[in-house]
């Protein structure tokens, strides 16, 4: 009851002049706006009274409606439809900067214009929620109240006759403007490089256009006068089907050849401006129908909320980042998972070859370790000694991936994009499910192996380094203090797991990395140009060119990744040190190299207790890092491909059914009697150079493959 007359008071304020009616509808929002935007069941009772009282009073429902037609009137709205919700042309980081600034700084609000209007209308940015949680048909509800002319004594208003056909104006002049958007995205050089078949035909985008004219032409006339044949808008609809099958293609085309930010805020400026095209152009033709506000009601309600979402986020960045960034974060996780197939193994010439890559990165490590442990005795100066424990880290990773071997903890970063592809594939079948617990078994058992291979080398190989330093020069590489130190720094009770967490971000954003410079590669045809170099061609040969062009092709991202992972490992003490944090890495492998090296300097007179708390910070170290860059990457990735994934339970229940009824398939390879069957062939695409034998993906049950849009 207090509400009803909170807002008659309110609603005999409209239409008495002089009156500030911008304050009266701000005045009318905010007794509707509930004092929690989440609170949904406030805001319907709100409008549900404000609708009640419209149908009570005859008069507050004039006031009110001549009052939209004269706001509507007397403001321009062309900006509302072509602007509101849709991306500028400015670009990605222009937009970007400008969002930043919008939120620092208010932009200046000019009342004449109806986007503005709505924005002050509706001030809080909140107010989407409430707007949008109220059901359509409650907006429908009132919108029909208000413009209800059933009542002896009222005017027909809501017949489209006078002062509505202004409206229709901006409107149609809106659709106008968004047609010739469309053909200028469309036509655009980035589009054209992706798919240049659409210089090959007449572009739809320009054909759209025409159509789009001609049609807004012909309503112009059949408006004016009814007896006028009007064609419908099937042709046009046609057209702009066409120009979203040609938007899909290359969003496919950009998934395989490479995209940037540049590309991907193109293309989603173009689909929504599509999507905007499509919703005027079914409230104008269900206009033909019946000339009356109250048959397009559900459309507006649709469009009404739409602005309202837009406005009230327009400086939103996680919003517009979500949306730019979505199909450069998918091109980067499929080149991931691709790579990622490569290190889940089937058969058991793949596991002990697996066996023996990770060996030789654990070959590797253990120097690496070593030659840590000399540049740390060097004293050099705090920035040197970053950059050179960087380079070490850099150019050994490296070194491991041009030898053909193989670091464990890289494993989860690529191997979890596959994890994801395969859920996307899954379609929740209980037969896809088996595959994939299936898959979940096959890269536990070769992460294994990859730990077993890097740890099984780099702790007896230490100390036999330890031990053949001794022999020669009468002293261990490290003494009594430092061998004690090394092994504090793998107590699981200190720090060691917390750190071991930094270590696995850093893994996942170094599988990030890969993905990205793969997407570079193959977006600036980075192998195409190397081959056209004169210069490389007169010193290599053309044969010699081709090969290097190839390894670039199949290897920058990996060799990249593994850079940029030594300079995170590097960098992240450096970083601790600089602004005082207690902040540094611990990875399995080199806590494993540093035992066998602290070992062998106590001359192996460790107690059973220091043992064992050495052994349980080395597993807990490695689980950490597989576990958090694992789970980071899973996450990134079907996030990219927009998958949610309702079967987690189900697919939770088999993979420990599995465990408890055949752990030996989260270890060892399967027996021959269970590999009898010859593999399928593998993918015709070549294995780039230094890296494990690639098994072939098994999607035998996982359902056909789709188009990632």
């Amino acid at each position: 009851m207090l509400l009803k007359q909170s807002l008659e008071s309110i609603l005999l304020q409209f239409g008495v002049t002089p009156a500030d009616e911008l304050a009266q509808w701000v005045a009318l929002v905010d007794h509707l706006r509930p004092r929690r935007a989440a609170n949904a069941a406030n805001a319907v009772r709100a409008l549900q009274a404000l609708t009640e009282l419209l149908a009570q009073r005859m008069d507050l429902r004039l006031r009110l409606r001549e009052a939209l037609l004269r706001l509507l009137h007397e403001r321009k709205q062309v900006s509302l439809y072509v602007a509101s919700g849709l991306l500028p042309s400015t670009g990605f980081f222009s937009e970007t900067a400008r969002r930043i600034s919008g939120r620092l700084l208010p932009d200046v609000v000019d009342t004449s214009y109806m986007k503005d209007v709505l924005g002050v209308v509706f001030h809080r940015p909140d107010d989407e929620m409430w707007v949008n949680a109220i059901p359509d048909e409650q907006w429908t509800a009132f919108l029909d109240q208000l413009f209800d002319d059933d009542a002896a004594g009222e005017t027909p208003a809501a017949e489209l006759t006078t002062a509505v056909p202004d409206v229709l104006e901006e409107l149609i002049e809106g659709l106008r403007i968004l047609s010739y958007h469309v053909s200028s995205i469309g036509l655009d050089p980035e589009l054209v490089r992706i798919d240049p078949t659409l210089e090959e035909h007449e572009s739809p985008f320009i054909a759209q256009n025409e159509e789009v004219l001609a049609y807004l032409a012909h309503y112009r006339a059949w408006w004016a006068d009814p007896s006028t044949p009007l064609e419908d808008e099937r042709h046009l609809t046609v057209m702009l089907d066409q120009c979203g099958e040609v938007l899909q293609r290359i969003r496919r085309r950009a998934g395989k050849l490479g995209t940037s930010l540049t590309l991907t805020f193109k293309l989603e400026r173009l689909r929504q401006h599509l999507e905007r095209i499509a919703h005027l152009l079914d409230l104008l033709s269900r206009l033909r129908a019946e000339r009356s506000l109250r048959s397009v009601s559900p459309q507006v309600v649709a469009l009404f909320k739409q602005l309202v979402h837009a406005e009230c986020r327009k400086n939103n960045l996680s919003d517009y980042w979500g949306q730019n960034v979505e199909l450069l974060s998918l091109r980067m996780t499929e080149s991931a998972s691709r790579t990622g197939e490569r290190y889940i193994t089937a058969s058991r010439s793949e596991y002990f070859g697996m066996l023996g890559s990770a060996a030789i990165g654990g070959f590797i490590i253990a120097l690496m370790a070593a030659l840590k442990i000399i540049l740390g005795e060097q004293h050099f100066a705090p920035l040197n000694a970053a950059l050179v424990f960087c380079l070490n880290y850099g150019i050994g990773f490296v070194l491991i991936h041009i030898l053909g071997g193989t670091v464990a903890t890289k494993q989860p970063a690529m191997t979890a994009n596959a994890i994801a592809a395969s859920i996307g594939e899954t379609r929740g079948k209980s037969r896809n499910l088996d595959n994939l617990a299936d898959l979940i078994a096959r890269m536990v058992r070769s992460q294994f192996a990859a730990i077993l291979g890097n740890v099984g080398v780099a702790v007896p190989l230490a100390i036999c380094l330890s031990l053949g330093i001794h022999a020669l020069s009468g002293e261990h590489l490290v003494d009594t203090a430092k061998a004690h130190h090394l092994l504090d720094e793998v107590d699981p009770r200190g720090g060691a797991l917390l750190f071991a967490a930094v270590a696995g971000v850093c893994l996942f954003l170094s599988g990030l990395i890969s993905g990205y410079y793969d997407n570079l590669s193959a977006y600036n045809r980075i192998p195409q140009r190397l081959r056209q170099l004169g210069w490389a061609r007169r010193l290599l040969g053309e044969e010699r060119l081709q090969r290097v062009a190839a390894y670039v092709e199949n290897n920058l991202g990996a060799l990249a990744g593994n850079f940029f992972f030594g300079f995170l490992l590097g960098g992240a003490t450096a970083i601790g040190v600089l602004f005082g944090l207690p902040l540094d890495i611990r990875h399995i492998a080199f806590s494993s190299a540093y035992v066998g090296y602290a070992s062998a300097a106590l001359d192996f007179m460790m107690s059973w207790q220091m043992a064992a708390l050495a052994a349980a910070g080395v597993a807990g170290i490695g689980l950490i890092n597989l576990a958090v860059s694992f789970s980071l990457t899973l996450y990134v990735a079907m996030r990219a491909r927009r998958i949610t994934f309702d079967n987690a339970r189900t697919l939770g229940r088999l993979v420990l059914h599995r465990l408890i009824t055949r752990p030996q398939d989260f270890l060892l390879p399967p027996g021959k009697e269970r590999n009898s069957e010859p593999p399928p062939p593998p993918p015709a695409t070549e294995t780039p150079a230094g890296s494990p034998p690639r098994p072939a993906r098994d999607n035998s049950a996982l359902g056909p493959e789709t188009p990632n849009g």
